[in-house]
């Protein structure tokens, strides 16, 4: 499955490198009250796609961090029925009549 990987990523970067290579046309991108960039196509594209990316992070890190709370809450009380069913074991062990 490694040796398949490779030539995969290869071609990828094959495909990305042979588009950037076709679209560096300068490109202007206005926006209100009269700004405008101009930046190549490729880079453009780049900076949004990493904008997009790090927005959609951001939109999974609330979802993120409330299962890891979840995940803790879990594992405590795992730890604390552990620990009473062991005591309970101990308790049991200690008074059976002989």
């Amino acid at each position: 499955m490694r040796f398949l990987l490779w030539p995969l990523r290869a071609a990828i970067f094959l495909l990305v490198l042979g588009f950037a290579v076709k679209n560096d046309q300068a490109v202007v991108l206005r926006y209100f009250m009269g700004y405008e960039w101009s930046a190549s196509l490729v880079v453009a594209l780049l900076v949004f796609f990493v904008a997009g990316v790090i927005v959609g992070m951001l939109a999974l890190l609330g979802k993120l961090l409330r299962q890891r709370r979840e995940i803790l809450r879990l594992e405590r009380e795992l730890r604390l029925k552990n620990t009473l069913a062991d005591v309970e074991q101990m308790q049991r062990s200690h008074v059976q009549p002989s």
